[in-house]
């Protein structure tokens, strides 16, 4: 059994979306200082480093994180490999990466994949992202949960259409996922984000894990 954690690692330096409170990591007592033991303490977006999305991100009326089912963001997952050449995925592009109704859980391992891979500092605003008509074949699909390997699903400045599609219709993004290790296949899911009361979204450790043989 082989276990992928796709999460990225929170740090202060980390790449954030701009216009974002700055991430802070650190410890405010100190062993070293005197102190009984050493306590950290963090400040961030609930839509920095991997995350997932609620409806009441972008929908008023909109479920809040800790409403969403746990059936979805647990259980077989498939991960799709896309060209590098793709710059945004349509409805076309998911068609022909073979992408079909009865997927419950796709993850989208793009050209984003190198900047986790090459530790590309700063954020990367010509990252790949899914179109509306792309979130509507996803809708249509059946799909419940949609990741993709950068900070949003739908591209740079171009955010809402595509979120509203999903979300009005029950999809689960997230977001920030490092699948440049992930070979494409199927996969066991575990994405729990945190149990934050009426949050739009919560960071998530989500790990893949290689189904057993026979299974």
């Amino acid at each position: 059994m082989k276990i992928y954690d796709i999460s990225l690692t929170v740090r202060s330096d980390m790449p954030d979306w701009p216009g974002f409170p700055p991430i802070l990591l650190q410890r405010f007592k100190k062993l070293e200082d005197g102190a009984n033991n050493n306590i950290s303490a963090l400040s961030m977006s609930v839509h920095s480093g991997t995350h997932v999305d609620a409806p009441y991100h972008f929908l008023e009326d909109g479920a809040a994180i800790e409403t969403l089912p746990l059936d979805i963001l647990i259980g077989e997952a498939r991960v799709v490999h896309l060209a590098d050449e793709v710059k945004l995925i349509t409805e076309k592009v998911l068609v022909e990466a073979g992408i079909q109704a009865g997927w419950t859980r796709v993850l989208l391992r793009t050209r984003n994949s190198q900047f986790w891979a090459q530790n590309r500092a700063g954020f990367q605003p010509d990252f790949t992202g899914i179109s509306p008509d792309g979130a509507a074949y996803l809708v249509d699909c059946g799909v419940r949960l949609i990741g993709l390997d950068y900070l949003s699903i739908a591209p740079y400045q171009k955010s809402r259409a595509t979120h509203e599609i999903l979300l009005k219709a029950g999809v689960i993004p997230l977001e920030g996922v490092d699948l440049h290790l992930v070979p494409a296949g199927i996969y066991q899911l575990y994405c729990l984000p945190l149990k934050l009361a009426g949050s739009d979204g919560a960071p998530v450790r989500a790990v893949l894990i290689d189904n057993l043989p026979g299974q």
